[in-house]
């Protein structure tokens, strides 16, 4: 965690410049990170394991890529650590493994740690990290940069950028065939699918208007989409410090849902995919109940448009895709619902000083 050396008191704050340069900096990965994401492809093609591993923000991009590289590219043998746990009770590892390390500055203790502890078992590495990041190229066999440094603690273009790097991974060894091409294609195309989904910043700023007193905030998703549900309530928690839950779709039902009541607002991210007949029944009950639901849709999909009080629709893509543009909206909410509340996204809440107190007690 690092903050701006001049913070800023209004808006626009640094969180809301990060979010709108997405489109830019997906497309500079697409166009100047080719060669990287090429010798990361090779390195990783030849590994018998993949572990991709990170914390925070990047734990959830971890788990993006995990379903990336086994959906897209056929690997089956990955699988997404949080860095913490792949540092105190690790995998067995050896030059056969592969272990891609997210990081957007190269700062955090246990993201550093495991990829120490990759190259002293003589394990493949790569680091997924920011430009002018701590890391190096001597740190690793591979780095792939995502996007100048974050300018707000809330992070969000270096997460998108994150989620990108993997998807040209999944993307470069995916191979021949139709479907491949396709999903090839549908990348290329990610930087004006992403300005599609920041084209609804309107209707987001109207919404957290309107929900600006609300008690608590579930949000839910399923597929890669779990960890959109994931990193929208890490997003509130940092920036408007809100009671926030996130949540795979079907396990809100089994607990979570009995607390929710008139004081909550559940969002839904809903494409329109495998399981999405669910998400009708799950925002009945949460209609049945009183809650104020909201659904983050594929543009035209009429049947969720129905079932919510708040729909934000974003451009049709596939679902290996999706955790990208339907994240956007979300990015956007939490900061517009930061400004109603008189939050500061950019500081980690480091203007409380309690909570700068706090930070004495343990170090990222």
């Amino acid at each position: 965690m690092t903050s701006p050396s001049t913070p800023r008191d209004s808006h626009p704050f640094f969180m809301h410049d990060a979010i709108l340069k997405q489109p830019d900096a997906i497309a500079r990965m697409l166009d100047e990170e080719k060669r990287s994401i090429g010798r990361a492809a090779l390195l990783v093609g030849e590994a018998e394991r993949i572990h991709i591993v990170g914390i925070g923000t990047s734990w959830h991009a971890a788990l993006v890529g995990e379903y990336l590289l086994r959906t897209v590219a056929s690997r089956e043998d990955v699988r997404a650590w949080n860095s913490f746990e792949f540092v105190t009770a690790p995998p067995s590892l050896d030059r056969q493994d592969a272990v891609i390390v997210m990081s957007h500055r190269g700062t955090k203790t246990y993201s550093a740690d495991a990829l120490d502890l990759a190259r002293a078992h003589g394990a493949r590495t790569a680091v997924v990290t920011g430009i002018g990041s701590a890391v190096d190229a001597g740190m690793a066999h591979v780095v792939v940069q995502t996007s100048y440094s974050d300018p707000s603690s809330a992070f969000t273009v270096s997460h998108t950028g994150a989620m990108t790097a993997l998807a040209m991974l999944s993307a470069e060894l995916a191979g021949a065939g139709v479907v491949a091409e396709k999903f090839r294609g549908e990348l290329q195309r990610l930087p004006e699918l992403v300005s599609g989904a920041l084209a609804q910043e309107p209707a987001v700023r109207e919404w957290a208007a309107a929900t600006r007193d609300t008690e608590r905030h579930y949000f839910t998703g399923w597929g890669p989409n779990a960890s959109t549900a994931y990193e929208a309530a890490l997003k509130m928690k940092e920036a408007n410090y809100t009671t926030t839950e996130g949540l795979h779709l079907e396990q809100y039902l089994h607990g979570p849902f009995v607390s929710t009541d008139e004081g909550c607002q559940v969002t839904f991210v809903a494409p329109p995919i495998a399981g999405a007949d669910r998400v009708l029944d799950v925002l009945a009950a949460a209609n049945a109940v009183n809650a104020r639901t909201a659904a983050i849709v594929q543009s035209g999909d009429r049947r969720r448009v129905a079932a919510a009080d708040t729909v934000i629709e974003v451009p049709a893509v596939s679902e290996a895709l999706s955790p990208i543009p339907y994240l956007v909206p979300l990015q956007l909410y939490t900061y517009w619902l930061a400004v109603e509340l008189g939050c500061n996204p950019d500081v980690f809440r480091l203007n409380d000083p309690k909570h700068l107190s706090a930070r004495n007690h343990y170090q990222l």
